[in-house]
């Protein structure tokens, strides 16, 4: 069975902003007038914020009544270009609503109203029906403003509507393919014999497929983070789970009379049972009642509360009550009991915990005192005394933070190193395979001590993961050891009653195979909470998991997602360390922007990141696991390159006509290079040596596309700085009038001079048919 795609952290129920992109479209088209609105997935976000982004720009402009006939023939352009991207859209909306014929009705009247808006929008923005009684040249635009947000407000109201059906789509998708695995599961539970078994299993593998890349798009589509490492770790379980279920299966049928055989096989079928619960919780957003309670709270949560309070004093002396105060940092203080109990911790390390929680507690009542005298002198702005108890205060709680986290890794890198030799496991196979039960039992007593060690280290990493996805991380290897210790020890148990079974062999090797992935994992996870710690964090992926037309999974098998070898993974080395000099010299330049905010800026960090991540791989690091991870990895590289070309083309239309060719010179090089990336990453495959061609191609096209970013960063940033130093460089807002769309006669809004980003609305749009399956 192969593995499960994708990897890493998120969720769905993140509500859409009630202002979306843009305050000015908000205001204008009354966004509040489509309430209740739960947007849970990127796609259907990304592909409403093109849509947004070329409405603000057709209705938010000053309300000067002349145009030249240059812009109105531009304006015109626009309101054909937005009609024709929404017929595009209605076509793959119409698709979906035939081959889901419960949701057929509510879809086709959305896609009937978006194509009226749009056709409306054309119509208010054409030509032909303006009057022109002006001589200057100068002609009236926008009579009926009135017409053109109410058709705007429709648009939006409707295609987001469509999105949203498709997206509960999907979420039936998932749940029709769980509940057909657990009718499967049932059948496969209670056979009898070999042959019934191999025929269930067959379809019960096919089925687990289908899951597999329904709930992979859905796990990288996921908005929230914290859900997304859910579902990751449900998936893993299941990933394993899978082969555990079928070795289990065939032990208990070539020994049905043995206890433990039929222990082991109840507990996969269990776990299973729940991983699959878990996923449907997290699509449908949904928990059981009774199940409402937080999850249980780490150091590092507690401390960023409790900091975000303090700070949150220079701002408002009455935020909240010392009592409060006092209460939070005694919470954060109870936990560190944790670190201070624990057998693994060094002394020294406790020592200093000990020391640095008495010095926050002394530090914490200075903080209160300054604070109290502050607001009885009625004061409204925060005095001397009390910003330097604030900073002694945060100072004081970030060393313990760092105490414990120096404590929790230290101890984590001792453990895994000392375990990662797997000596228990393999006198666990030897003694069994003897038939030794005392030398079995005592080894067993081993394997128990062994895991009460790893759940204690996970529980302390959990403490200072740093980010919720990170500590649901730590919690899932935490169930893991949980669970599969005594999964081992029931297999190492039946092979010990039947020494000379194949079958109980392999069910053993496969429990103790899971139980080394894990520890692997750890070291993998602990690097991971040590780059958040000291800054430097990985990508947050984006994918599309809305459903197209055509059957879902024609092409399930197509793929197959492997790991670099050592071999494959030299010949990458030179490669990628210049791929990670070209992110460093791109974050150095992001890093001379005076605005960190600017959406060129934020772009460039997106596409740096993502590099980053493919730098990671080529040393079998970071969170791209497999070859098909690295592919994924590049198209949404490339999505996010024309993002950043996107913004080029924004800023290059405020400039003077002069230094345009400047930026246009390097935009020319991008765009071709994003598009050849977005091939290549597509492009199908077979055999190892053109994967690995495939793999070298996509990371030195992203290491040539980082170069032209590394170039364009400081031009961009010159223009810019010499526009605030009063030059003339960059032109001052002015009306949408002045500004002029820069179309050259003929050429349509697709070109490279495209200010509204229509193409890229009409791509994102067309992209909903061809969304590819991921393997399995």
């Amino acid at each position: 069975m192969a593995a499960f795609p994708g990897g890493g952290g998120g969720s769905s129920g993140v509500s859409w902003p009630r202002s979306p992109p843009g305050s000015a479209l908000a205001s204008a088209l009354g966004w509040e007038a489509l309430p209740g609105l739960q947007i849970r997935s990127r796609s259907v976000e990304q592909t409403l914020v093109p849509l947004v982004a070329q409405i603000t720009t057709l209705i938010n402009h000053k309300d000067k009544p002349k145009r030249s006939d240059k812009t109105l023939k531009s304006i015109q352009q626009v309101g054909q270009a937005v009609n024709l991207a929404v017929g595009r859209f209605v076509m793959v909306g119409e698709a979906i609503a035939s081959e889901n014929q419960e949701l057929k009705e509510e879809m086709n009247v959305a896609c009937i109203e978006a194509k009226q808006a749009g056709e409306t929008i054309a119509q208010l923005t054409d030509v032909a029906t303006f009057d022109h009684p002006e001589s200057d040249g100068q002609i009236t635009i926008f009579t009926d403003k009135t017409g053109v947000v109410k058709a705007a407000r429709l648009l939006l109201s409707s295609v987001t509507k469509v999105l949203v059906l498709a997206d509960r789509i999907v979420i039936k998708q998932i749940i029709t393919s769980r509940n057909k695995v657990l009718v499967t599961m049932e059948q496969l539970e209670k056979v009898s014999s070999f042959q019934e078994f191999v025929q269930i299993f067959s379809q019960f593998g096919n089925e687990m497929v289908e899951f597999a890349h329904l709930t992979g798009d859905r796990q990288n589509d996921l908005k929230d983070e914290k859900k997304k490492a859910k579902m990751a770790a449900a998936r893993a379980v299941l990933e394993k789970c899978t082969m555990m279920l079928l070795t289990a299966s065939k032990t208990c049928l070539r020994h049905p009379d043995c206890e433990s055989a039929r222990i082991n096989k109840g507990a996969v079928f269990h776990r299973m049972r729940v991983s699959l619960g878990q996923v449907i919780e997290i699509v449908t957003d949904s928990r059981p009642s009774g199940e409402n309670e937080p999850g249980p709270v780490s150091i590092y949560a507690g401390i960023k509360e409790f900091k975000n309070k303090v700070e949150g004093l220079r701002e408002n002396l009455y935020l909240l009550s010392k009592e409060n105060l006092r209460a939070m940092l005694r919470v954060v203080l109870e936990h560190t009991e944790d670190f201070t109990d624990s057998a693994y911790t060094s002394h020294e390390n406790r020592e200093r915990i000990l020391e640095l929680s008495k010095q926050a507690k002394m530090e914490l009542e200075q903080l209160v005192s300054a604070w109290m005298y502050a607001q009885s002198q009625k004061k409204k702005d925060i005095t001397e005394d009390l910003e330097i108890a604030i900073l002694k205060m945060s100072q004081c709680i970030n060393e313990l933070q760092r105490e414990l986290h120096s404590a929790a890794t230290s101890v984590a890198a001792e453990l895994i190193k000392y375990h990662s030799d797997h000596l228990v496991l393999k006198a666990l196979k030897i003694c069994g395979a003897e038939g030794n039960i005392e030398a079995v039992a005592e080894h067993s007593c081993k394997l128990s001590e062994q895991k009460e060690q790893l759940i204690e280290l996970c529980h302390l990493l959990r403490h200072v993961s740093g980010t919720e996805p990170l500590e649901i991380t730590c919690l899932h290897a935490e169930n893991t050891f949980y669970v599969t210790g005594p999964q081992i020890i029931s297999a190492a148990e039946t092979l010990t009653l039947h020494p000379s079974s194949k079958i109980a062999k392999e069910n053993l090797d496969v429990f103790c195979e899971a139980w080394e992935s894990q520890l692997s994992d750890m070291s993998l996870l602990l690097r991971e909470i040590s780059d958040v710690f000291e800054g430097r964090r990985g990508e947050k992926r984006a994918y599309l998991s809305l459903p197209r037309p055509g059957k879902h999974n024609a092409n399930l098998k197509a793929l197959k997602p492997v790991r670099l070898d050592s071999e494959e993974q030299a010949k990458l080395g030179k490669l990628g360390l210049e791929l990670h000099k070209l992110t460093s010299r791109v974050d150095s330049e992001m890093e001379k922007w005076d605005d960190p905010e600017h959406e060129i800026v934020r772009h460039g960090q997106g596409l740096s990141s993502m590099a980053y991540s493919m730098y990671l791989f080529t040393r079998g690091e970071g969170l791209l696991k497999t070859t098909q991870d690295l592919f994924q990895q590049a198209e949404a590289f490339a999505a996010e390159g024309l993002k950043f070309t996107s913004a080029l083309l924004t800023f290059s239309n405020q400039l003077e006509d002069d230094d345009k060719p400047l930026l246009l010179q390097e935009i020319d090089k991008m765009v071709p290079a994003y598009q050849q990336l977005q091939v290549t990453a597509k492009t199908l495959v077979q055999g190892k040596t053109a994967t690995f061609t495939k793999v070298d191609t996509c990371i030195h096209k992203a290491k040539c596309i980082l170069d032209i970013v590394a170039h364009v960063l400081p031009l961009s940033c010159k223009l810019l700085r010499k526009h605030k130093a009063g030059t003339s460089y960059l032109r001052a807002h002015r009306p949408w009038r002045e500004n002029g769309l820069h179309v050259k006669e003929g050429s349509g809004l697709v070109g490279r001079t495209d200010p509204f980003g229509i193409k890229s609305l009409e791509q994102h749009v067309a992209n909903l048919t061809f969304l590819e399956n991921k393997p399995f």
